[in-house]
């Protein structure tokens, strides 16, 4: 039965999951990968300890190395790496073709510099368009089609801007030369922002993730979960809800963290007695909230600290209220729905005694302990994840289970470079569209279109951006679509309409991440649903509802940044988050259709008004959002029938 479970969780990795479709049988060339795995594991971190390179040189080891890897591992077309023993020779080809063009940036680093002013030659311009295309392949093999269809898009718009007959968005128009050079060989394109902070922060946060896994970190939280909320009421619900949130922790992969969550909890959920498309949801939900889940976040996270100009500690700090609210809602909704079925907790002879556990295991939190710990005294996020992988290491030795060999650590080292290699396409291939929009000025055309439809009223201007970031996330990985809509949505709505910064950045950041969940794309309910064997359809759909506050609470952001703890006072942020707690238990129990009782039509959305009345941060709203939640309490408690109440006991 195991064996069964894993192949069908492999197949649905493949299947919702590009990062998953890689080589397994290579032959010979299985040391060439090794090798050059571990050998860009090391130069980060030996570059995190004594010192990054300039930031175009390190950007090119850095992509280069992986875009070698990448033709190395990942085949072009879906399945073909099942029919291949070894790597076809144009593959290899590619790879070194690609590691060639990226290098050449550090090989001729100071007659590139000088190309600036001079003029590139005829191989600078072969380069650089090879480059660029190289990219673009690999990004389409490790992601998939649609950030490279943007991307292509955008490169397109830059050399045909003058046969746009939109006079907001037209331009004169480029030379093919010219954006190739511009993209390949400046800071504003592939080489830019993106890409330095995937080589200086987002590989050793990555790799740093990787070493927890080895220490079996998944399975104590899912332990801990089990031991906290097993036995309350939908208690495998609730513990799928806590396990994810312990698990977005270290790692911030929306589909890879349903999966592998989802294996275990789902099949409980659904003993329990959850509906599957029901269990599918609960999981998908939960771990696409991983990305926004302190301390270690999404990768767009430290991409925003760069464009913000503030500290990691500061973005970590701003997401803590959000990220509550985030989890709350979905357990909340859980436990709604448990309530509605009847399903209750397990037996605490079933569950781990919390107690044991954390005297067994509880040092095991060390690492992140560390983490958080460096962030908050002030060093930069590239000591905190040294520090970090350390004291993961540190801890891996203290069992024999979790104890590294070299064997092992090689193979660790590997997998740190494995697990960065969609992320550093991504941000490469966003750092294309974002040199596009820095020399066609296409963020303040798309800044304008945005005031011009939205008629200059900032909730149509919010609903529109909230939109674009769905959209984009449903075909864009959550960090290139950060990329896109803070260059191009973000300006629009600071400089317009005088929105704190960080705001409007996790305004974007957000509607990126729940792009995951929100049909019809949502690749994480999918996910789930093919664990649970269920709808995929109705799953994207519950997830919603499980997740409906982190589609209104960034609304709040923007009108109130006391959430992201802006200008607040202790006594502020106590009310601000009591209230919103409320609200978004309010707003849940609409989604769901429980309350006291199984609520009416009319409770519903009375619920959903006083929810929506709690979550705003102002007295009055707040003091009539709970008045309406009490009455309809009361008028629920008075009613002795409820029909549909349907009575379900744990078989677990």
């Amino acid at each position: 039965m195991t064996e069964n479970k894993q192949v069908d969780t492999k197949e649905i990795l493949e299947k919702y999951d590009k990062e998953s479709n890689v080589r397994s049988k290579i032959g010979k060339w299985a040391w060439i990968v090794t090798f050059l795995g571990v050998a860009l594991t090391l130069f980060h971190l030996y570059t995190g300890y004594f010192g990054t390179l300039p930031s175009q040189q390190q950007g090119a080891i850095h992509l280069g190395t992986a875009l070698g890897i990448i033709f190395l591992l990942f085949p072009a077309k879906k399945g073909l790496y099942k029919k291949h023993t070894t790597i076809p020779w144009y593959d290899v080809v590619l790879a070194f073709t690609a590691m060639y063009v990226t290098y050449h940036k550090i090989i001729f680093f100071e007659s590139i510099l000088q190309s600036r002013i001079s003029g590139y030659g005829l191989l600078d311009v072969i380069v650089s368009v090879l480059g660029v295309l190289l990219l673009l392949e690999a990004t389409r093999r490790t992601v998939g089609l649609p950030i490279v269809i943007v991307a292509s898009i955008t490169i397109l718009y830059a050399i045909f801007g003058k046969y746009i007959p939109t006079q907001i968005l037209s331009h004169p128009g480029f030379s093919v030369d010219r954006i190739a050079t511009n993209l390949w060989f400046r800071e504003s394109g592939v080489f830019g922002t993106p890409i330095q902070i995937s080589s200086k922060f987002i590989f050793l946060f990555l790799f740093f993730g990787v070493i927890l896994v080895h220490t079996k970190i998944g399975k104590f939280f899912n332990d801990l979960a089990f031991a906290l909320t097993g036995r309350f009421t939908g208690g495998t619900a609730k513990a799928a809800v806590s396990a994810s949130a312990l698990q977005g922790m270290v790692s911030g992969s929306s589909v890879g963290n349903t999966v592998a969550s989802g294996s275990f909890t789902i099949p409980m959920m659904k003993k329990a007695g959850f509906k599957p498309e029901f269990a599918a949801a609960t999981e998908a939900s939960a771990s696409t909230g991983g990305q926004i889940m302190p301390p270690l976040m999404g990768a767009a996270a430290f991409i925003m600290m760069e464009y913000l100009g503030v500290s990691y500690a500061t973005v970590m700090l701003a997401a803590v209220v959000p990220a509550i609210l985030y989890f709350t809602g979905i357990f909340i909704g859980t436990h709604f729905e448990a309530k509605k079925l009847g399903i209750v907790g397990l037996p605490k002879s079933e569950l781990p005694n919390f107690g044991k556990l954390m005297l067994r295991y509880g040092y095991m939190l060390t690492p992140l302990i560390v983490i958080v710990t460096t962030i908050m005294v002030g060093y930069t996020p590239q000591r905190a994840a040294l520090m970090g992988i350390v004291a993961a290491f540190i801890v891996s030795i203290v069992r024999k289970e979790t104890r590294m060999n070299f064997k092992k650590t090689i193979y660790v080292l590997e997998q740190g470079a494995r697990v960065a290699l969609p992320v550093i396409a991504a941000v490469a291939s966003a750092g294309i569209i974002a040199g596009v929009v820095s020399i066609t000025g296409l963020g303040a055309k798309f800044a304008s279109g945005i005031i011009a439809l939205s008629g200059g009223i900032l909730p149509f201007a919010l609903i529109l951006t909230m939109v674009a970031c769905i959209i984009l996330g449903m075909g864009l990985p959550t960090t290139a679509n950060y990329v896109v809509t803070a260059t191009v949505a973000a300006p629009a709505l600071i400089n317009e309409f005088g929105i704190v910064p960080i705001a409007v950045h996790m305004f974007v950041f957000y509607f990126g991440i729940v792009a995951d969940i929100t049909p019809p794309v949502c690749l994480a309910a999918y996910a789930g649903a093919g664990i649970a064997r269920a709808n995929p359809f109705k799953s994207g759909v519950n997830a919603v509802k499980l997740a409906i506050a982190a589609f209104i609470i960034p609304y709040i952001f923007i009108y109130n940044p006391i959430l992201l703890l802006v200008d607040v006072t202790p006594i502020k942020l106590i009310t601000a988050l009591t209230t919103a707690i409320l609200g978004v238990m309010a707003i849940s129990s609409a989604m769901i259709g429980f309350f006291a009782r199984n609520s009416y039509t009319w409770e519903r959305f009375v619920l959903l008004a006083a929810g929506l009345m709690l979550i705003v941060p102002q007295l009055l709203t707040s003091l009539g959002g709970i008045l309406i939640i009490v009455m309809v309490w009361f008028i629920q408690k008075q009613r002795k029938d409820d029909t549909g109440h349907l009575e379900v006991r744990s078989t677990v």
